[in-house]
């Protein structure tokens, strides 16, 4: 109420009624309100997903304790946060179609490139990413050369992997069907580009961010600006399946408890082709 809604705090009494009210009452609220209950008559098809990707999760991790989920109408001011015990499901996020009325007008704070992935397929993998990064892996400061944050990244989507096995490779990490392919047709391209440039250990941020960063493609590699973004986050992804592939006695915990980056990376005997 007070953060999102910007009504006030509910102490306020009859002033924060007054607010809530017009937020409420308002022609925005009420077309915003109708395009959501049209988007998702029912949650039924979201539940059977989340459920599921919680049963992996408690497969995985008998001992991990499961958030409520709350769904709510943010006003487009965030898509999944999280507290203590919870994890808020911004439906407004989440529209696909019935969003197009309202998304291009928030271009100048959320792009296309970004927007183009508010469906509602997206609700679960965005949930169950946000539930992994923050409630039970999050990033440690160490982790500042391109190499930790690549294998971070890629631990993060091969629990995603684990948690969702039936949900595409697009949906885990945000791809068009074009940018997967992409990337997998210039797997070795990619992995040489970065050897050749030794931007591995290279800790610069402001050097290695446009491998990790959400953006309509990545810097520097593919032709007319037609590669996929965050190919850094991608190649970590592929490090850590080839890591697991080769290894198959180590354990999703064993994994994600590994702090040597270099170790995963050596032990994936990763060389893809070129």
């Amino acid at each position: 109420m007070e953060q999102m809604l910007s009504v006030g705090s509910p102490a306020a009494g009859p002033s924060y009624l007054n607010n809530l009210a017009d937020v409420l009452q308002s022609k925005d609220y009420l077309e915003l309100k109708s395009s959501i209950d049209k988007a998702f008559p029912d949650l039924d098809r979201q539940e059977a997903e989340l459920n599921d990707a919680f049963k992996h999760v408690r497969y995985y991790y008998p001992k991990q304790k499961i958030p409520r989920l709350i769904t709510f109408i943010s006003g487009f001011a965030v898509q999944t946060p999280i507290g203590n015990d919870y994890i808020g499901i911004g439906l407004d996020m989440f529209l696909g179609k019935q969003g197009d009325r309202f998304y291009p007008a928030l271009r100048q704070s959320i792009p296309h490139y970004i927007a183009r992935r508010f469906t509602p397929e997206n609700l679960t993998p965005r949930v169950i990413e946000t539930f992994v990064r923050e409630e039970m892996y999050p990033e440690q400061d160490q982790d500042r050369s391109l190499l930790a944050k690549m294998v971070y990244n890629g631990k993060i989507l091969y629990m995603l992997d684990s948690f969702m096995p039936e949900v595409a490779d697009t949906l885990k990490i945000g791809y068009t069907t074009q940018q997967l392919q992409w990337c997998e047709e210039n797997e070795g391209g990619i992995w040489a580009y970065l050897l050749e440039n030794e931007l591995l250990f290279n800790s610069d941020y402001m050097k290695i961010q446009k491998y990790l960063a959400e953006a309509p493609f990545t810097p520097g590699i593919g032709e007319n600006s037609d590669s996929a973004p965050k190919l850094g986050v991608w190649t970590g992804w592929q490090i850590v399946r080839a890591y697991m592939e080769k290894n198959p006695d180590v354990t999703l915990q064993e994994l994600m408890g590994e702090k040597d980056a270099q170790k995963i990376l050596t032990g994936a005997r990763y060389k893809p082709k070129m």
